[in-house]
């Protein structure tokens, strides 16, 4: 099922290919939907200057077990 929060999901996981293609989805169901519109327009630009994701914050996201290792996580996406 394509979701909103599957996509976001996706997109802070770095899958933005994947998140990219839910959000798409999204809109040929419903092309009202602005958030999906915003967030299609938002992967875009990132895409062409993007070089890659992350590995070794990826797999620390996907491995989190604990509210420290969260907050860890959050600082790291404010400043990066």
């Amino acid at each position: 099922m394509s979701t909103l929060t599957l996509a976001s999901i996706y997109e802070l996981q770095g899958l933005r290919e994947e998140a990219l293609k839910i959000y798409k989805d999204i809109l040929k169901a419903d092309p009202k939907n602005k958030e999906a519109r915003v967030a299609i327009k938002r992967l875009c630009g990132i895409r062409k200057k993007f070089s890659g994701v992350n590995e070794q914050m990826k797999n620390f996201f996907i491995n989190m077990e604990d509210e420290v290792e969260f907050l860890e996580f959050e600082r790291w996406l404010i400043w990066n």
